[in-house]
């Protein structure tokens, strides 16, 4: 289901960098007269989350935001250190599937990213030359984000659930199940178009995806645990809210087998630093 299709893209996508990589080192272009340069951005856009409690790309879209630097080496590669923000949200009553319905969870999270990614121009690219002014471009690197997923209780107070361990984490009846990390590593990549508007202004349009090692973006991943004698009232009630009533212990609460993603997608506005490329006159 939801990590069949990711697994597949993700593949797909690790296949499609290579062949860029194999084209660039084929191609016998020049760079001679090009200056590497630098560019400070500013991005806005939107984010989602896709896991145990949503499936479907683009559902539960939250404004998204940051700043992002590039080191343009040539006219192919660059690369690309970012901070970005978004919240993230989903909701079991807004799902198709009965037995989610039932579950009756939700969650929101922020998530706050620090990542290094490196970008590959299909195209030569250059700010400030008529020539080379557009392109369209894959990424990939490395990121570091934090989470710390939220739901509501009957009361009208949000509460953290990885300090409540809604799935008995942290618990003598649950030795196995440790509290979760809120700071974790994902991969992300994706793609998108670079357009040159003046000689020190690019607009820059891209869609990515991130994979995470995680199941917890949603504080769901395995069982219901029933209730541990360390729970408290507020963690009874998070952690099973089934409309049918109470579900036993070992009863699935989520799909382990399955990590969560979350996307970044929008504009940045990238406005070059310092360096001045110098090519012929034409």
């Amino acid at each position: 289901m939801k990590n069949t299709n990711l697994k597949d893209i993700f593949t797909r996508w690790n296949t499609l960098l290579l062949a860029s990589l194999f084209i660039f080192i084929s191609t016998t272009e020049s760079n001679a007269q090009y200056k590497p340069n630098q560019e400070f951005g500013i991005l806005g856009g939107t984010g989602y989350y896709i896991g145990d409690m949503n499936s479907t790309h683009f559902n539960n879209l939250r404004v998204a935001g940051g700043i992002t630097y590039r080191k343009n080496f040539d006219r192919r590669f660059t690369f690309k250190s970012s901070a970005l923000y978004t919240n993230v949200y989903a909701n079991d009553e807004n799902s198709i599937d009965a037995i989610k319905v039932n579950r009756n969870l939700k969650f929101k999270s922020d998530i706050i990213e620090l990542s290094g990614q490196i970008e590959f121009n299909f195209l030569a690219y250059e700010t400030g030359n008529s020539l080379y002014n557009w392109t369209p471009f894959i990424f990939t690197g490395v990121s570091i984000f934090n989470y710390n997923p939220q739901a509501e209780g009957s009361d009208g107070q949000w509460y953290y659930l990885q300090e409540l361990g809604t799935e008995g984490q942290g618990t003598t009846s649950f030795p196995n199940r440790k509290k979760y990390s809120l700071t974790q590593l994902s991969v992300p990549f994706g793609g998108g178009v670079k357009i040159g508007v003046s000689d020190n202004f690019n607009i820059i349009i891209e869609y990515g995806l991130r994979k995470t090692f995680t199941d917890y973006i949603d504080d769901v991943s395995t069982t219901y645990v029933g209730i541990p004698s360390e729970f408290t009232n507020i963690a009874i009630e998070l952690a099973d809210q089934s409309i049918d009533g109470p579900q036993l212990a070992g009863i699935a609460r989520g799909d382990e087998t399955n990590k969560d993603w979350y996307s970044f997608s929008g504009i940045t506005l990238s406005f070059r630093l310092q360096g001045k490329t110098t090519g012929c006159n034409y």
